[in-house]
C-alpha cells in the first residue's frame, strides 16, 4: 500500500506510547529499537534465551477487528508454547490494491491492541500489496531455560492437558459459508483471540517436560511431532478432549477445513484409532485450529498442580490423555 496511506493509518493507531519503544513505526525508521529491562522479568539467576517466532494467514473472520487481533493471539501463541513471554513484535501484512483503508486500519488495530495485551511491543513491521489480505507478526519473546519447554522433553507416564476446546476448523468453515448461527461464530472468535498468557503461566509454575499449541497442523498433527521428537506415543480419551459448541454436528455434516484431508494424509499410519469412536470427532482431531489452546505434557507428579494453577487462573482444565513408550509406527492414538 503507498506508504502516505500506511503511515496515516499507523499515525491513527499510535502504536509507540509504550516506553520501552524507543525507535517504533511512527519515524518510519530503518529498524524499530526495545529497550530490554534487567532479566526482563525473569527471576534473578535465569539463563535468558530468546524465543523467536512467526506466523500470518488470510482472514478466517468477517469481522476485520477481530480477524487482525486472532492473528496477532496466534503468532504470541508459540512464544508461550515454548514457556516465554513476548517481548516485541513485528507486524506482517499484505493487502490487495484498493481495500479499503477503514478495514486495514481495523485490522491493525485489532492485532496491535493484542500485541499490547500480552505485555509486548509493535516496533515495526513490513506491508506489501498482494492478491489477497494476509496478517500476522514476527515475535520476539525470553525464556528462562530451565522453564523451556520444547517438543522433544515428553516422558512415558506424563499426562496431557489441553487449555482450548478444538472445533475452530469448522466453526470458521460455518462462518465463511453461513452455515452457523451469527453468535456462534463470534464465541468462537473471542476463544481464538484469547491468549495463552495464563495457561504458560500455569505450566512454567508447575514444570512441565514439552508443550505445543494446537494451530494448523491439528491435534494429531502437533502431538505427533512431540512423539516422534521424543521417542514416545500419545494417546488421548477422546471422550476427554475439549469440543466447542456446535463444532461436533457441523462436522458430522461434512462442515472441516481443508485440514482434515492434509492430516491424514500426512499422517498415514502414525495415528492409531480404535474402533467405535465418533467419526465426526475424529476428524476434529485432524482438523486445522487456529490461535488454539496448549496440549502440555508432564509428570503425573504434577498434574494436582497444574490443575490447581490453571484453575487459579480461570483457565479450563481437561486432561485428555497420555504419553506411552514409542509403539512401533504409533505416533497417536484416539482411544
Amino acid at each position: 500500500m503507498p506508504m502516505g496511506q500506511l503511515t496515516q493509518v499507523l499515525r491513527d493507531l499510535d502504536p509507540s506510547s509504550d516506553p520501552r519503544l524507543i525507535v517504533g513505526p511512527q519515524t518510519v525508521d530503518d529498524a524499530g529499537v526495545v529497550v530490554l529491562g534487567e532479566r526482563d522479568g525473569l527471576p534473578a539467576g535465569a539463563e535468558i534465551a530468546l524465543v523467536q517466532t512467526v506466523d500470518y494467514f488470510p482472514p478466517v473472520l468477517d469481522d476485520a477487528y477481530l480477524y487482525g487481533a486472532v492473528a496477532a493471539a496466534n503468532s504470541l501463541s508459540d512464544v508461550y508454547a515454548m514457556g516465554g513471554r513476548p517481548i516485541s513484535a513485528l507486524n506482517l501484512a499484505g493487502f490487495p490494491k484498493g481495500f479499503k483503508e477503514e478495514w486495514i486500519s481495523d485490522i491493525f488495530r485489532g492485532g496491535f491492541e493484542k500485541i499490547a495485551e500480552a505485555g509486548a511491543v509493535v516496533a515495526g513491521g513490513h506491508t506489501v500489496e498482494a492478491p489477497e489480505p494476509q496478517f500476522g507478526f514476527a515475535v520476539t519473546g525470553v525464556v528462562d531455560r530451565a522453564h523451556l519447554a520444547d517438543n522433544a522433553g515428553a516422558k512415558p507416564g506424563d499426562v496431557l492437558y489441553l487449555t482450548k476446546s478444538l472445533g475452530m476448523g469448522s466453526m470458521t468453515t460455518a462462518g465463511k459459508f453461513r452455515k452457523a448461527p451469527e453468535a456462534a461464530v463470534r464465541a468462537a472468535a473471542e476463544q481464538m483471540a484469547t491468549l495463552n498468557n495464563r495457561a504458560a503461566e500455569a505450566m512454567n509454575s508447575a514444570g512441565s517436560h514439552a508443550c505445543t499449541d494446537i494451530t494448523g497442523f491439528g491435534l494429531n498433527g502437533h502431538a505427533s511431532n512431540i512423539a516422534r521428537s521424543s521417542g514416545v506415543t500419545m494417546r488421548f480419551d477422546l471422550s476427554a478432549v475439549p469440543i466447542f459448541p456446535g463444532a461436533r454436528d457441523l462436522a458430522a455434516k461434512g462442515v472441516v477445513s481443508g485440514g482434515v484431508k492434509r492430516g491424514k494424509s500426512a499422517l498415514a499410519g502414525q495415528v492409531q484409532v480404535a474402533q467405535g469412536l465418533d467419526q465426526a470427532l475424529v476428524d476434529i482431531t485432524y482438523d486445522a485450529e487456529t490461535s488454539g489452546g496448549l496440549l502440555i505434557v508432564l509428570p503425573e507428579a504434577h498434574a494436582a498442580k497444574l490443575e490447581d494453577e490453571l484453575a487459579s487462573r480461570d483457565v479450563a482444565v481437561h486432561r485428555i490423555g497420555e504419553v506411552l513408550p514409542r509403539e512401533g509406527d504409533s505416533l497417536v492414538q484416539l482411544v
